[in-house]
């Protein structure tokens, strides 16, 4: 297996099974609800207005907008105790229970490698016991970097457009699962593009998975 440059990750060893790697914020963990309570606590408000973060955080005081610097200052501060906001998505650790049966998993998370630790503390908290990697470099290679020829079936589910492009166009042979927890912001996504499957729930994505890797349904 190829080293994923610039990031921080636990020992990643696979199996002669099929590889499932799973994105973690608003796919197993809780982010936008979370951050928003955050942002409360911290005197602002998110309102859910276009797809993304930045530009879209206001001041609860006298509703400014909250210029990019500073949110993206609000992000790292979040990061450094997101332990204490997130929780996990409904039905995530049962479904991947399920499938680790079947499968190799693996967490490909993007965000800063400094904040691995925490999230790792926090992942095995809830029982997410599976590998993680952290990188802020694009996703597609380090899923090429991860799976190279292997013969098996590889999943890959993620919220964000851009990363399941980027594994679509370095790993084609790969499901692409489309999954974000938040209602809100998921009806404000973009379209993820062909070639992506988008799963509604955990329940659906469940399903499109075990039929890609060959399990029988439970």
């Amino acid at each position: 297996m190829m080293l994923i440059p610039d990031a921080e990750h636990d020992e990643l060893r696979l199996s002669e099974r099929p590889l499932i790697v799973c994105d973690i914020d608003e796919v197993v963990l809780e982010f936008i609800t979370p951050f928003e309570a955050f942002l409360t606590h911290r005197g602002h408000e998110l309102r859910a207005t276009s797809f993304r973060l930045h530009g879209n955080v206001y001041s609860r005081t006298d509703g400014s907008k909250t210029p990019d610097d500073d949110v993206s200052q609000l992000l790292e501060t979040f990061f450094e105790s997101h332990d204490d906001w997130q929780t996990p998505v409904v039905e995530a650790a049962d479904s991947l229970g399920r499938l680790s049966a079947r499968a190799d998993i693996i967490f490909l998370t993007a965000m800063p490698p400094r904040h691995r630790d925490v999230r790792r503390r926090l992942l095995s908290r809830h029982g997410f016991d599976y590998p993680m990697i952290a990188t802020e470099s694009p996703k597609g290679p380090a899923v090429l970097a991860l799976h190279g020829d292997r013969p098996h079936p590889v999943v890959f589910i993620d919220d964000i457009f851009v990363n399941l492009q980027s594994v679509r166009t370095h790993v084609p042979q790969t499901l692409l699962v489309n999954l974000m927890a938040n209602e809100t912001f998921r009806a404000l996504a973009p379209h993820p593009g062909d070639g992506v499957d988008i799963a509604t729930d955990w329940a659906h994505a469940e399903t499109l998975i075990k039929t890609h890797i060959g399990a029988p349904p439970d």
